[in-house]
Parts: structure tokens; C-alpha cells; sequence
């Protein structure tokens, strides 16, 4: 039995390590350059973005 857990841990080990590889090829290799130049630009995006519409459609304005 207690082999069957040792076999166990190492399958979820190995699983668990071509998961993390697999998110950092999803990261760095399927992005294009442009993608990350656009998402760096956000905090510095107009300040009317994140505002929620009012039932109109046009961004509801405070103050």
C-alpha cells in the first residue's frame, strides 16, 4: 500500500511540474511582444475606463 502512495505522490509531482512549465511557455512563448507593450500602458490609461455606464450606455459622470 504504502508504494501505491509513493507512486501516487510521484505522478501528482510530475503533473504538477508540467503544469507550472506549461504556464510559463503560455506566458513567455504564445504572447506576441505587442501584448505585453499594450498591458504595461494600463495604469496610465484615461481614468474614465473603469467608470460603470449608466442605463444609457454613456459613462455616468460624478461630481
Amino acid at each position: 500500500m504504502s508504494e501505491f502512495f509513493t507512486d501516487a505522490r510521484s505522478m501528482i509531482t510530475l503533473v504538477s511540474f508540467v503544469t507550472f512549465v506549461g504556464i510559463i511557455w503560455w506566458t513567455y512563448v504564445s504572447h506576441k511582444p505587442a501584448d505585453f507593450s499594450q498591458a504595461e500602458m494600463l495604469p496610465f490609461a484615461d481614468g474614465d475606463i473603469g467608470q460603470p455606464a449608466d442605463a444609457s450606455g454613456k459613462e455616468a459622470r460624478h461630481g
